[in-house]
């Protein structure tokens, strides 16, 4: 029942992911590409289903799905894509075959264009001109002009920085068309010029009604589901803290016992969150209030979130808006941790003992955490021992695991904001795939962790591009993406034998 719920889950969560990223890009329809997306997961929990949870699967069919998964999606992909006029490609077909579906597209996009009663192009040829006009040679060098979808794409040479190139581009371009366009300058996949391309701005749409009534400011939502998740995560934390479903029934009171766990819980998820939301507003970002999300399993709750309604300006925005919820949530995660840990009980260490068992946490699987326990317990933790963790310490392993999890370089996860912004979208994703394949030889050797694995395999590789998505971030910046991923390795990897016997666990 749990393996459907969780497959369940991921299921309604890819299907998301996989509608979101694919807009736009390909023909393909988003329901074959979900379900080449859920070939690892519908594999794997079958052969659990059959085989039974206690028996793992063999490393080829961990391997297997996990290859031929992306290949065929990404083929799927380039499949369906569409070309600059916004056609689907396919570079097998015939000349009878490609004239005969151009004048069926032509068709279809002449009754469309009568329907909606819109010209064929974003731009009139005098339009076009006046937008020539915006591109100054001695800061990019405009070669071509052409169409791609909805968006017009401008490529050329760069003559100057990056940065003075998309500002004073930019300010043209908007002293002729006003807010009309977006102005996207964006490194090309091909490893050629970055290019501008210029998107119709939606806000110009919704800006009349926007200006009495802005849909982002809903505090009674955002209240509603923080005081429901508080519930949630306190009848959790009440079990945790072993009180069970009878006594509880008994004495509504005893309740009272989780809120350490459901207050901690909520502390370090609300300060990451709000690190984004804070930022966000900073950078003057259209941004939602955290919404929390309840559960009544598990963890009582599955974390909390932040939209995002306007795009980000440049690279050093996407890297502070990424590094913050981390940052913000680590930092309130380690005292709350510490605290847990003087708490906890130290138990003998068994076969059952491990990183996901609170009752007998062995921690020396991640040098973070080791070295986190043995501060916090001293001589008391050494080797063959376990420890049995306080509602508040398993909230702050929470934090722990959330903080790695968030840090990890994929797609729109915080880690995957934080190497686009550092190395350019195109680096980043494969920087992404590399991850998602070290994840899953560290899931062979560790099986705790392969449902990280399984996560980070849904996530989407791509992540949305700035509005100025050429210019290179700071040192300072640059050291603390460093130091981020530093963090990660320290959570994900196992202590080292030297410092085992250095520090006697």
């Amino acid at each position: 029942m749990e393996l459907f719920l969780v497959l369940l889950l991921l299921a309604g969560f890819t299907y998301i992911l996989v509608r979101n990223s694919a807009k736009g890009l390909t023909t393909t329809p988003v329901w074959l590409l979900w379900l080449v997306i859920m070939i690892p997961a519908i594999t794997w929990s079958v052969w659990f289903l059959v085989m039974g949870e206690d028996e793992p699967p063999p490393p080829l069919l961990l391997i297997i799905p996990f290859i031929v998964s992306p290949l065929l999606y990404f083929w799927l992909i380039q499949k369906g894509r569409k070309d600059q006029g916004g056609e689907a490609t396919n570079s097998n077909s015939s000349p009878q075959a490609t004239a005969s579906n151009q004048n069926l597209q032509a068709t279809l996009l002449e009754q469309q264009q009568q329907q909606q009663k819109k010209p064929p192009k974003l731009l009139s040829k005098n339009e076009e001109e006046q937008l020539k006009s915006c591109f100054s040679w001695e800061f990019y060098y405009l070669q071509n002009l052409d169409y791609g979808g909805q968006a017009v794409l401008c490529r050329g040479k760069l003559r100057t920085a990056p940065d003075k190139a998309y500002y004073k581009i930019k300010k043209n371009i908007q002293e002729k068309f006003g807010d009309r366009f977006l102005v996207i300058f964006q490194e090309s996949f091909q490893g050629k010029e970055p290019f501008f391309a210029l998107v119709p701005n939606p806000r110009t749409k919704e800006k009349e009604e926007t200006r009495n009534n802005d849909e982002l400011n809903k505090p009674v939502l955002a209240l509603s589901l923080a005081v429901i998740t508080l519930f949630t995560t306190t009848v959790v934390g009440a079990t945790l803290a072993g009180v069970s479903q009878e006594e509880a029934q008994s004495d509504p009171n005893l309740l009272l016992e989780g809120l350490p766990y459901a207050l901690s819980l909520m502390w370090i998820l609300g300060c990451h969150e709000f690190s984004h939301y804070f930022t966000a507003i900073y950078y003057n970002i259209r941004a939602t209030l955290p919404y929390f999300i309840p559960f009544p399993f598990f963890l009582g709750t599955l974390g909390a979130f932040i939209q995002m309604k306007s795009p980000i300006p440049h690279r050093k925005a996407l890297f502070d808006v990424g590094i913050a919820g981390p940052i913000g949530g680590f930092v309130m995660t380690v005292p709350l941790l510490l605290w847990g840990l003087s708490l906890s009980e130290i138990v003998s260490l068994t076969d059952e003992s491990g990183l996901l068992v609170v009752e007998s946490l062995d921690p020396r699987s991640s040098l973070l955490m080791t070295v986190l326990c043995k501060l916090a317990l001293g001589e008391d933790f050494v080797q063959g021992t376990a420890i049995a963790l306080h509602p508040i310490a398993i909230a702050g392993y929470i934090g722990v695991i959330v903080t790695a999890l968030n840090l990890m370089p994929v797609g729109q996860l915080d880690g995957g904001h934080i190497v686009h912004a550092m190395y350019g979208q195109r680096t980043a994703v494969i920087i992404g795939q590399i991850s998602r394949f070290l994840m899953l030889i560290l899931a062979i050797i560790e099986p705790s962790f392969l449902i990280w694995a399984i996560l980070l395999f849904f996530m989407p590789i791509f992540d949305e591009p700035a509005l100025n998505d050429v210019s290179e971030l700071d040192q300072v910046r640059d050291l603390l993406g460093f130091l981020s991923l530093v963090l990660l390795v320290s959570i994900l990897l196992p202590l080292p034998a030297t410092f085992t016997e250095f520090l006697n666990v």
